[in-house]
């Protein structure tokens, strides 16, 4: 019993670091990054309520899917960096 609480306190400190991380963290790469621990952490608590199939669907939907779209959208909408502009002009 006490390793479960000790176990669930550590995870929910991920949780609400990695999902504080996200919304505060000025770079869009580091906030996308920090989502994904924050929905893998997600689903750890699932298995921790012993919800395997919900934790399973966490993963592939929302880690595997949401996190990749974001991923693909954050390094095509990325800038180039202005070192390069004062080199090319």
């Amino acid at each position: 019993m006490a390793y479960e609480m000790i176990a669930f306190g550590l995870f929910a400190l991920v949780t609400v670091a990695s999902s504080l991380g996200a919304v505060l963290v000025r770079d869009v790469w580091h906030s996308a990054l920090l989502l994904g621990v924050s929905l893998l952490s997600f689903a750890v608590h699932y298995v921790m309520l012993q919800a395997e199939f919900v934790a399973a669907m966490q993963i592939l939907v929302y880690v595997g899917g949401v996190l990749v779209l974001i991923t693909f959208a954050v390094m095509l909408t990325r800038q180039q960096s202005s070192t390069e502009e004062v080199t090319n002009a």
